[in-house]
């Protein structure tokens, strides 16, 4: 981890596209201004990790339990057999 010291009205650069810069600082908040292009997207981290979490949760949730996959290879097996009548 790179650690800085910044006052209020200095910036960093990252990459050459993002600038943060300290607006404000009074007592244990600091805050920070981001200037970033339209496609980076900038969370806060505990929002972040909301997302990640729910993407998480909504890829378990698409796994196909075993019984319905076998309900449903089952009635493939019937229409195909159905089909050669």
């Amino acid at each position: 981890m790179l650690i800085l010291a910044r006052k209020t009205n200095e910036s960093i650069v990252i990459g050459g596209e993002i600038e943060v810069s300290v607006i404000d600082i009074r007592g244990d908040q600091v805050k920070l201004g981001i200037s970033a292009p339209r496609h980076v997207k900038v969370y806060r981290r505990e929002v972040y990790e909301a997302i990640l979490e729910e993407n998480r949760q909504a890829a378990a949730a698409s796994e196909i339990p075993a019984e319905l996959d076998a309900l449903f290879d089952k009635q493939a097996a019937d229409e195909t057999a159905n089909s050669k009548d």
